[in-house]
């Protein structure tokens, strides 16, 4: 390193990242000292101060090493901090920042969040950052956000909201592109209209009775968990679309024109029937297909799925390449009368992969037709995977009903396999 040039050495160190490395590096040579005020990024992990000893606070020992940094472009906080101590930090490099990340661990701080300024108000001075990542965040009222014209990734992770908060945090990212919420709860309804958002993805923590409407005409990317009611009309960009809910119930889907999309996966306990009809009914042009739902019904009382005719199903997803499809729903396509309208023509054009969950012997031998049914029409399929899960029993039914699907197996084994 003696015989490197000062370029070279600046340029080595400004990778240097970790804090406690930072503070090594600069106790080695007055020439490794000057070189480390070139560093790009600093970051702090969780346990960086649990055995400090010394006389500085640990906010203090963060603003000085940010002090003698002369152009800080990113920063990552796992150790707690005091929104004294961040409104320190960002008045010094705020205007270089383009990357913040912290750990906020505000979540049971009510009286702290509605002091003024709190942590939220604090990130403010950080005007021109394009990245933007919160971890364990209690935002009860509006942070007093001006803008963030060049942000264009916001992640929340673990956090308390409440609606008219978040909606005037999102207001103040109008140029955002990406957006992760993760793990929130206190929600009801949410409303996003982001002009520029490509991908977001949408985690409602609690019972699953959120309402969302989003107006996003350039959204290629779009999950959501939690949500009983979903409106997204302008869907001509939208190429992937996951929709579950594990707590509630999907009652209502309004969706436009899906014309675009390639990849749809339905999950929950419980769907509406007319829910699931309508989303099939836009999705007629995907590609790779997911369902997992038990239940239908539109109120508490849970009813087993309509059924499904199976080719009515495959000339209304003439496009469908992947197919992955669980109990309920596979049971539904397996009714008595699911290959009467069979005809010598008939043909699954584009099915290449199939993954059925079976979960019951309940009408084993329409289950086994529509297993054969799906190799002898599905001419392009190329594999074939049987999941056997939680499949109980007290009669020889479950026996016999494996057998028949080992012996299916056998017959053809290039494709098919057991799990």
């Amino acid at each position: 390193m003696e015989s490197l040039p000062d370029a070279i050495v600046q340029y080595i160190l400004s990778h240097v990242k970790n804090a406690k490395d930072v503070a090594v590096c600069n106790c080695v040579s007055k020439r490794w000292k000057d070189s480390l005020p070139y560093i790009k990024s600093l970051y702090f992990p969780r346990n960086s101060f649990d055995n400090h000893t010394g006389i500085d606070h640990p906010d203090s020992i963060v603003f000085k090493m940010i002090s003698s940094i002369f152009q800080l472009e990113e920063l990552v906080v796992y150790s707690p901090f005091s929104s004294t101590g961040l409104a320190s930090w960002l008045l010094l490099s705020g205007s270089s920042l383009k990357h913040l990340e912290l750990r906020m661990d505000n979540l049971a701080e009510y009286q702290t969040c509605i002091k003024s300024p709190s942590k939220l108000d604090c990130i403010s001075a950080a005007k021109n950052l394009e990245s933007l990542k919160l971890w364990g965040v209690l935002m009860i009222k509006s942070p007093r956000w001006h803008a963030f014209p060049k942000l264009q990734n916001l992640e929340i992770v673990s956090a308390r909201l409440e609606d008219p908060a978040l909606c005037a945090a999102l207001q103040a990212c109008p140029n955002l592109k990406n957006l992760l919420l993760l793990g929130c709860e206190g929600t009801r309804s949410v409303s996003i209209a982001l002009a520029h958002l490509e991908q977001c993805k949408l985690d409602f923590y609690g019972l699953g009775d959120c309402s969302l409407t989003l107006t996003c005409p350039k959204i290629e990317l779009l999950e959501i968990q939690g949500c009983s009611w979903i409106r997204v009309r302008e869907t001509n960009c939208l190429k992937k679309l996951s929709i579950s809910n594990n707590t509630g119930r999907v009652y209502i889907v309004d969706f436009g024109k899906l014309a675009a999309l390639d990849f749809l996966s339905i999950r929950g306990v419980q769907w509406c029937c007319d829910a699931i009809s309508k989303m099939l009914q836009w999705a007629s042009e995907v590609k790779h297909l997911y369902m997992k739902v038990e239940f239908t019904g539109d109120f508490d009382t849970l009813q087993p799925f309509p059924r499904i005719d199976f080719v009515d199903f495959f000339y209304s997803h003439p496009k469908l390449q992947e197919f992955d499809i669980h109990g309920a729903m596979f049971a539904a396509l397996c009714h008595r009368n699911s290959l009467k309208n069979l005809e010598s023509g008939f043909v699954i054009p584009g099915l290449e992969e199939v993954v059925v969950t079976v979960r019951s012997p309940l009408n084993a031998e329409q289950k086994m037709n529509t297993l054969e049914s799906l190799l002898k029409y599905g001419k392009s399929i190329k594999s074939m995977v049987i999941r056997i899960l939680q499949m109980k029993s007290n009669d020889s039914s479950v026996d016999d009903f494996f057998d028949d699907i080992c012996r299916f197996q056998r017959m053809n084994s290039k494709i098919v396999r057991i799990e």
